[in-house]
Order: structure tokens, then sequence, then C-alpha cells
């Protein structure tokens, strides 16, 4: 058996370095391949399947039958082989056949065998084909084997693609199509940009794999590592936009990477096994893509592109090949194109000529998109295969609001996208205009205008769109973007800059909303706390209750921050009364202890709850008589009530807020709030679309908080419509059950002039 990965690997690597030098037919070279590796990890069956012409097809085998080879094809995607091409993932199995994926070929006898391991022979991100072994006896193969038959797939890769034995694209060839493309994606950072596409990374190509001298290659990487930390140093100490906030404690996170000794750990093992220090980084690189597509948890792929996008960086020193776009610079007007990106590589572009970033990646939570927002810069991810539907200089037009790309757009097309572009500033000026204007219906009813926020510089946007305060300060995002809990000082501090950049004006602070599909890396959980639908699970308030010390910790830091001050709160997904009571009794007994220690305490206390879970509505009369002010998360609340997940696509159109079903509920909740006398508000995504709040207007909703960019459009809305005349419009469409409320609301505001974003 095996007694290491590394000499496992080195001691096929050491054989195969002789065939690799032989003076024979690359058909030959593989050929005698199995038969080492088969021998090294005593497997009766070792295999090598390459893609030619689009499928996998049987290149050479020791213990399979011979006639097969050349003979034994499969699509991608087909069977066990084709799923490891496919996915580019590893498959470890004491038993083949079980596997839902298993294609049984009778010409190659493989009914003997029952295990079955194989891995991804990739070169540059692609499988160029798979490599696998079997044994007679059930059994899953050893780590040690697995490392080893990854190590040689890596070499073997360089062997095929010099043959040209297997189909090898050449990643940078150009786009062939050149008309126009419209593309779409995840909603990241919003904004409009216009620019020519530049590529973040340009290739960098592992000319050898196998090295001479191991400890030369060590110290290579030794050298890479401190020239990578000393860039990552300078760039997270001289950030444009100030060295607070959070977007700093992505960067301190990041920054952990380049000093992480598991990760050297694994790159010297690489070394060790027979590799060059480029093929040892790009080694661990592969196993942690292929990590990537194991996990589940948003957060955590996150932090596994942070780590990619720091190998990437090594991989670019060690090779002395050229660096990223932003060394070259950007001559002109430029939107950035990236399979993915880590927060300090965004910080090197220029500003002035960075006009949008496109991901093939990225989501809401990524570090990268933390960073895009605190510079302004707009992003759109995920946008599928982005590299290879674009050439390098084609202008591109971004507009992330309606997700849509244009590619390579037309003479009439970059004219228009110039005059929407020229009225969303003109009305974004008229929206200026508006800021220090009341937010007052025309017959004199008065909405409050708040803003959703969750960063430490959102509390600017309240100056700049004349906000009436901030309705939902989401707490969550400094969990989030932590490598560790966050120490209650840090919570304080956080808390105090943003109510004394609100001044006067109200902030609602949301407990901390964990848990489900916002898992934190540093909380552990139990096997039994999994769970298959996390929206529904154990998050936000539950979770809370149930691990107190976080909620303690942060109701401290929430009470000292507001000393002196009106201190706002508000507990999530409330589903029945008791427990909104236990959470503010847990509130409540911080504040006695503090003030039992002489502490500065707020001036008051305001309790809310929101309105998220539908069984709270049943209850509201017996909550109500306990609450200061109520608010609506319409996002969870219109997907429980429609059983419809509104992340799926398949469902996120199925359900409209403007139905009759949401708004007969929401109007018997505003009722019953208006019966006990406490404020009702909205916050979340329908209050901030100028027709869902003209509706919710109607219902008798005075408070809604919304996004900083739809303050001015609901304000002018507001300032244009007569509330009493709406509501009486509104409470007709509900009594006699019309079919399309969206239209007839549509049609009321046309006749009124009153205009619609």
């Amino acid at each position: 058996m095996l007694s290491t990965p590394a000499a496992a690997a080195r001691q096929i690597l050491i054989r195969l370095q002789e065939v690799m030098a032989a003076r024979t037919s690359a058909q030959a070279k593989l050929n005698k391949v199995v038969e080492i590796i088969g021998e090294s990890l005593s497997s009766e069956v070792c295999s090598i399947y390459l893609v030619r012409e689009g499928v996998l097809e049987l290149f050479a085998t020791r213990g399979l039958k011979q006639e097969a080879v050349h003979v034994t094809r499969m699509a991608m995607g087909e069977g066990l082989v084709g799923l490891i091409a496919t996915n580019v993932e590893t498959l470890n199995l004491d038993e083949a056949a079980s596997h839902p994926d298993f294609s049984y070929r009778p010409e190659t006898g493989e009914e003997l065998f029952h295990s079955f391991a194989g891995v991804p022979i990739v070169r540059r991100e692609r499988a160029l084909g798979v490599l696998c072994v079997q044994h007679v006896e059930p059994r899953r193969y050893e780590e040690v084997e697995i490392e080893a038959l990854q190590t040689v797939a890596m070499v073997l890769s360089e062997l095929i693609a010099n043959a040209e034995l297997a189909d090898d694209g050449p990643m940078d060839s150009r786009v062939q199509d050149t008309g126009t493309s419209v593309l779409h994606g995840l909603q990241l950072v919003m904004g409009m940009a216009r620019g020519h596409a530049v590529f973040h990374q340009p290739r960098v190509h592992i000319e050898h794999t196998v090295a001479e001298d191991t400890e030369a290659e060590r110290q290579r990487v030794i050298s890479a590592f401190a020239k990578m930390r000393e860039q990552i140093d300078r760039m997270t100490g001289t950030a444009e936009f100030g060295t607070e906030g959070e977007h700093q404690e992505v960067l301190e996170t990041y920054k952990m990477f380049a000093y992480d000794e598991g990760w050297i750990r694994r790159i010297n093992e690489a070394i060790d096994s027979g590799l060059t220090a480029e093929a040892a980084i790009e080694r661990v690189q592969q196993r942690t893509r292929m990590r990537m597509r194991q996990i589940d948890d948003p957060l955590l792929q996150d932090r596994m592109h942070d780590l990619e996008d720091m190998a990437n960086r090594l991989l670019r020193i060690v090779s002395g090949q050229l660096g990223t776009a932003a060394q070259l610079g950007l001559r002109q007007d430029a939107i950035l194109i990236a399979r993915n990106l880590g927060p300090a590589e965004l910080l090197e572009y220029d500003r002035r000529r960075l006009k949008g970033v496109i991901l093939e990646e990225g989501s809401l939570t990524a570090h990268v998109t933390i960073v895009a927002r605190a510079m302004g810069v707009p992003v759109l991810g995920r946008v599928r295969d982005i590299r290879h539907q674009v050439n390098e200089g084609d202008l591109i037009l971004m507009d992330v609001a309606a997700n849509a790309l244009l590619v390579r757009p037309t003479p009439d097309m970059d004219e228009a996208f110039e005059n929407k572009l020229h009225i969303t500033q003109r009305r974004r000026a008229e929206f200026a205009a508006l800021r220090d204007l009341p937010s007052v219906t025309l017959d004199g009813q008065r909405i409050e205008l708040m803003v959703n926020a969750g960063l430490r510089e959102d509390a600017q946007a309240l100056d700049l769109v004349g906000a009436d305060g901030i309705g939902l300060f989401r707490t969550e995002f400094q969990f989030l973007v932590s490598a560790t809990l966050p120490q209650r000082e840090k919570q304080q501090r956080l808390y105090k800059d943003v109510l004394d950049a609100a001044g006067d004006r109200p902030v609602i602070f949301r407990t901390v909303d964990i848990g489900g599909d916002k898992a934190l890396p540093y909380m552990q959980r139990d096997e039994e706390e999994l769970e298959d639908n996390p929206a529904m699970g154990w998050r936000a308030l539950r979770l809370a209750l149930d691990r107190d010390g976080l909620m303690k910790a942060q109701a401290r830091a929430l009470l000292e921050a507001a000393s002196g001050k009106v201190l706002h709160i508000m507990f999530p997904m409330v589903s029945e009364p008791w427990e909104y009571d236990q959470a503010k009794a847990l509130v409540e007994h911080q504040r006695q202890w503090l003030q039992s220690q002489r502490k500065k305490l707020p001036v008051a206390i305001r309790y809310g709850a929101m309105l998220e879970v539908p069984a709270l509505a049943e209850v509201l009369d017996i909550l109500l008589p306990r609450l200061d002010f109520l608010s609506i998360g319409t996002n969870d609340l219109t997907q429980f009530l429609f059983a419809a997940d509104r992340a799926h696509p398949r469902l996120a159109e199925r359900y409209d807020w403007l139905s009759i079903a949401i708004l007969r509920f929401l109007a018997r909740v505003v009722s019953t709030c208006h019966t006990h006398e406490v404020p009702v508000g909205v916050c979340g995504e329908m209050g901030g679309r100028t027709l869902e709040a003209m509706a919710l207007i109607g219902l008798g909703v005075r408070r809604l908080s919304i996004t900083p960019a739809s303050v001015g459009p609901v304000k002018a809305m507001i300032r244009a419509v007569e509330a009493t005349e709406l509501e009486r419009f509104l409470k007709g469409l509900l009594e006699t059950g019309v079919s399309d409320i969206r239209s007839q609301l549509t049609a009321w505001a046309e006749d009124r002039d009153i205009e619609l974003n």
C-alpha cells in the first residue's frame, strides 16, 4: 500500500518521466501509463478516456478487453466517466453499479469489477479526458490513491495536449459570431455602464509539470508568497474609499488566505510529489474548484473564490507571466470580464476607466460584490460562458436594473442606450431636486420614506436622497463578511457610526438574521440542523433564541451604541407572540444589567416585529398591544404565502405582488394595525417599485423602507397621487375580485398623469 500522497505520486512520476522521454508513439506511451498506474495502485483496471469530437473514447486500458479500445464511446454526461468529464469532479465508489449514472458497456468486460475511482484530466479548466481505476473487490480507494491519481492526471494533460490526442480548443480564440448578443445574469450592483470588453486575466500556460529539482521549486514558491503578501498588504492598506467599513473587514479576511499555513502546506506537498511550482499551485487550485462545486453554502463558496483568486495571483508571480489587465492599464472605458474576482484584485483597477464588471460566477454576499458596491461599480454576475461569447475590445452596453447586456450592439442600439443613460441621469437630477421636499400626497397624507441598509456607508444615502431614516438595518452583514464572530466592541462601533450618521432620524436595527442559506463557518451546526429548505428552517429569531449568547452580545452592543438616543429594535421572522416576548425580555435583561453597571443607556427603546410568517397575522390582536411598530417583510412573506421560492427560475414569475391574494392579506394586516393604533410599514422590495408602492398607499400603509435608488421615483409618485381617491379605488377592486389588478392600477395612474417607473 502507498505511504503518503507525495510519495505515491512521486513513485509514479519517476516511472512516467521515462515513458514520456521515450521515442515512441503517444498511443504506446498511454498504453505504458495505464500499466504503471495499475501496478502502483495494485488495481486490476486502469483506463484512460479522451474527449474526441465531443465524445469520450476509451483510448488505453489495463484490465478491460483490448478490443474495446477506440470502440467504446460515450457522450459527455453519460455514465460515470461522462459525469466526471462534464462536472470536472472526482468519483470514488465501492460499488459502481449502484450509482444512478452507471452505464454498463458489455464490450469492455467491466461486469467483473465493483469498485471505481475516476479523476478528470484537466487543462485550462476543461476536461480533456478521464483517468479511472477499477477493482474486483468492493472498496473505496484511499485518499492517498486519489491524490496520486489527480497528480498523474495533471502530468497526463501535458502529454495529451502536446500530442493533440484530445479536443482542446484554445481558450483565448476569438468568438466567431460578430452579431449582437443579448445576455442576462444575476443583478449584484445596480447601475448602467458603457465600455469595451477587457478580460481580467490572461491565461497562465504551464509549460512543464514534472520537477527536476523539488527544492528549487519550493524556493520559487516561497519567494512568490513573499511578493504576493507584499502586494496584498499594500492594496489592503490603500483602498481608495477609506479604511473603515465592512469592505475593509472583507479585505482583512481575504488577506488571511495569503498567510494561511494549510494552503502553503498543500502546495509544498504537491511539490514533494514531483510537480513544478506552477503545476503544484494549479494542482491545489483544481482541487479547490472541485470542492467549490460540492459546496451548497454560498458564503463558503465565496471564501473558496477568494482562495482561488489568491492562487491565480500566486501562479502569475511564480511563472513570471503577464499580470492582470489592471497591471497593463486600461486605455479606454472598460467593462471588466472575469470568471470571478477577488476584492483586492478589483481595487487594482483605475476607477476612472472601469465602468462595470461582468462575472461568470458571483453572488450577492460575495466579497467582490461588497467592495464593488462601495466603489460604485455596477456588477452583473452569473452570466454563463461570458468569456467565450465576447471578444477583447467588443463594445458592451450594461444595464443591471434591466438585467441585460448588449454585446456588439448596432449603432441604433448604442444610440438608444445613450439616450436612456442620458434620461436616467436627467431623471436622477429631477429626483435630486425633490430631495428636500416632503413626501406628501396631493391630499396631505404624509408618507415616511426610509431606506434599507446593511453597510456603514449606506447611512450616507440618507442625505443624498433625502430619506426620513433607515427603516431596516440588516445587522447580519457584519457577521457574514467576518472570518470570526464579530466582537461586541466592533458591533457597537458599527451601530454607533450608523446612528451618528443618521442624526435625529430613526434607525430601525433588525437583530441578526443568520442561519438557513446564510450559514456562518464559525458557527458549527449539528447533522440534524442541516435542512432541505433553509428559508423556512432554523434561522433568524429561532436561531438567536436557541443560541442566545450571540443575541445577548448584540443587544448590549446596540444598547451601548444608542446611549442618549432612541433605539429602535426589530425582531425578524416572528411566528408567535411568545417568541417576541422572549426576545424582548432578553434585551431588557441586558438593559437592566447595563443600568446596574451605571452605563449610559438609550433615552427610550422602541420594540418592533417583522411580519414575514403568515401565521403571525392570525395572532396580531394578541401581539399588537405589546408592539411599538410592525414591519411587513414582503419578500419572505410572499414566497411563504404562495409556497413559491422567489429564487427559483421557474417560480419567480409565478406570483405577483399585486395579486388579489397578496393585497387582501396585506389589507387585513394594515386594518388590524390601525385598529390597535400601531404604526405599520413595509420593508421589502415591493415598496421600492412605484406601482406596487402606490398600491400599498392605497391599502393605508404610511411607511415604506426601500433601496436608496427607489426613493426619488417613489417620492415623485407620492407627490402626484391623491391617497383618499386611491384608497376608494383599490378597495373597490379588492371587493369585486378583479383578476388583473396590475393593469387596472396602471390605467388609473395613466389617467391622472402619475409617472411610474
